[in-house]
């Protein structure tokens, strides 16, 4: 959750965009949690402010108020590298709502509502265990909030899915920036150029591709599976 979203979003049929050559050398498969083994952001969090009867924009502008003071744009870097507590976060979040907005949030964490009734993206999954199951290395590479750690786990389980698994708040850098992919190759044990990263932010797909990777820009399961296929199929045949 990195890019906000207050509107509902559109079902998109449009084809899974990626970059790199599709030339049967890639060894490594990396994949984003939120908006691909998830249902989109802008879908999760329609249903959290539809939980908690708060209205999406005043939320969103409150998350993008608290982001600037910690001088970026981006409303979820203050949590994930992370600069404060999600609590901490939370409570300044609530705090806004309240003053500029007189809305109300009863909550200190954003964590259980979000999570909850979160669907896992089973197409995907079972395509990455084949995937896995072929010989090529599977991982999860995510910017991802140390207090929300424990609920992704339920909702897949990372030793059965993945190779290993990248998060920003443990590694101190996140995307789109080129030093996590820089990590996450070494830790695949193979070249930028023979790694493969799905995103459903066309920024941090940018970020991949800018570190030497092949990418995938996530906007449907199928055409990203298909996508997926076209790149894998010299090694999976």
């Amino acid at each position: 959750m990195t890019e906000p979203a207050v509107s509902e979003p559109a079902v998109t049929e449009q084809a899974a965009t990626g970059t790199g050559p599709s030339n049967g050398t890639v060894k490594a498969v990396w994949t984003d949690f939120g908006g691909v083994l998830t249902p989109s952001i802008s879908k999760t969090l329609l249903d959290f402010c539809a939980s908690t009867n708060v209205p999406p924009e005043p939320l969103v502008k409150a998350m993008v108020k608290v982001a600037a003071s910690y001088g970026t744009d981006d409303i979820m870097l203050p949590i994930d590298t992370p600069l404060v507590t999600e609590e901490e976060w939370t409570r300044q979040i609530r705090e806004i709502l309240r003053v500029d907005y007189q809305v109300t949030m009863q909550l200190t964490t954003l964590a259980d509502v979000w999570f909850g009734g979160r669907e896992t993206n089973e197409a995907w999954a079972d395509r990455l265990r084949q995937v896995r199951a072929s010989g090529v290395f599977v991982g999860m590479l995510s910017n991802m909030v140390p207090a929300w750690d424990v609920h992704w786990r339920r909702m897949v389980d990372p030793d059965e899915l993945f190779d290993d698994v990248v998060l920003s708040f443990e590694v101190g850098c996140r995307k789109p920036q080129q030093e996590i992919f820089a990590l996450a190759a070494a830790r695949a044990g193979v070249r930028p150029e023979e790694s493969v990263f799905v995103d459903d932010l066309a920024k941090n797909c940018a970020g991949a591709a800018a570190a030497g990777w092949q990418t995938i820009h996530f906007t449907d399961t199928a055409a990203a599976i298909s996508r997926l296929d076209e790149l894998l199929s010299p090694v999976e045949h």
